[in-house]
């Protein structure tokens, strides 16, 4: 589901959206969308973040993290290492940053894969507004059949 509008816009909507879902776990992938999460008082359980915006270097964002974790992940990939820090931080109760050296664009999917059922996974659509995925069994299904496309073309 794509939010659209200014920042108070799509905030005012998504905080609409946060009581009457009452989300299991709210993941954030992305570092605008994170910040803007936060200074807003909504604190996700995960954020994944690679001090850039729009492609350019950023002063890294304070956030309120109990655990912060580094993975490499190229960009245009999924690494191992980032698919295993998601699902690690996934299965914790603990509030936790990932930091990627590299890009964080791709990992909405292996945190739709790896969130509890009625958890939800945020990041920002550029010049537009916020994304919101609502991972349930159907929308697992769709994500696996884009990664195992993903794989099948990164063999040839």
């Amino acid at each position: 589901m794509l939010i659209t509008g200014d920042f108070n816009e799509t905030i005012k909507k998504f905080k609409k959206i946060l009581t009457l879902e009452k989300p299991k776990k709210l993941i954030a992938v992305g570092d605008a969308v994170s910040e803007s999460l936060m200074k807003s008082g909504i604190f996700p359980d995960v954020f994944i973040v690679d001090n850039r915006i729009m492609r350019k270097d950023i002063t890294p964002i304070e956030f309120d993290a109990e655990r912060i974790v580094y993975a490499r992940n190229p960009a245009g990939t999924i690494s191992e290492e980032a698919w295993e820090k998601i699902r690690d931080a996934l299965h914790s109760n603990l509030r936790t940053k990932i930091v990627i050296d590299g890009e964080e664009d791709l990992l909405a999917l292996p945190a739709v894969l790896f969130a509890p059922e009625n958890s939800l996974v945020v990041y920002g659509q550029p010049h537009e507004g916020i994304v919101i995925i609502k991972v349930m069994r159907e929308k697992r299904v769709e994500v696996e059949s884009i990664v195992n496309e993903m794989k099948t073309c990164s063999k040839d």
